[in-house]
């Protein structure tokens, strides 16, 4: 498997990907991504500036997604709660991460959440921020696995209301 940076021609498989992890939140009655977010355009625009990454399995073919930045989250200057670092640090943040059905339970998410790690490690960036949905208890597990600690409510700009959690690195 290999971590890189998205293409143009990888979308068709990523908004499969998507489209999928739609199915599988509504599934569980999770309301997150089920109001036509995100979407080609948002992907289309995370690759443009190079925030876009999938995990490519041995057959090439793409198997995850996840938007990748060091650009601060405009939601996140706001937080019912306390972030562990100062919202003013230069930090990470992960949205729009997917994994196909297929290679769901395998550890591919937390693979994702290694290669970005290593990137904030190698620029001297001590933070990593996440939001998701209150019920997608999956994420939360994951994310809490992995030494990510809760840090209060945001609200996104569409008013959805998030669990806010950050790692430091």
């Amino acid at each position: 498997m290999q971590i890189r940076r998205s293409t143009f021609k990888d979308i068709p498989e990523i908004m499969v990907i998507i489209a999928d992890a739609k199915i599988h939140l509504a599934a569980q009655k999770i309301e997150q991504w089920q109001n036509g977010y995100p979407n080609a355009a948002q992907v289309e625009n995370d690759i443009k500036i190079e925030e876009s990454y999938v995990l490519v399995s041995e057959e090439s073919k793409v198997v995850a997604t996840a938007m990748f930045t060091t650009r601060k989250e405009p939601s996140y200057k706001v937080i019912e709660g306390k972030w562990k670092v100062d919202e003013n640090q230069v930090y990470g943040v992960i949205h729009r991460m997917a994994i196909k059905a297929s290679f769901r339970k395998l550890g591919l998410a937390a693979q994702l959440f290694k290669e970005f790690h290593q990137q904030l490690n190698q620029q001297k960036i001590q933070s990593l921020k996440i939001d998701t949905h209150e019920e997608n208890v999956g994420m939360q597990s994951l994310i809490k696995k992995l030494g990510y600690q809760y840090c209060g409510i945001i609200y996104t700009n569409y008013g959805d209301k998030r669990m806010a959690f950050e790692k430091v690195l």
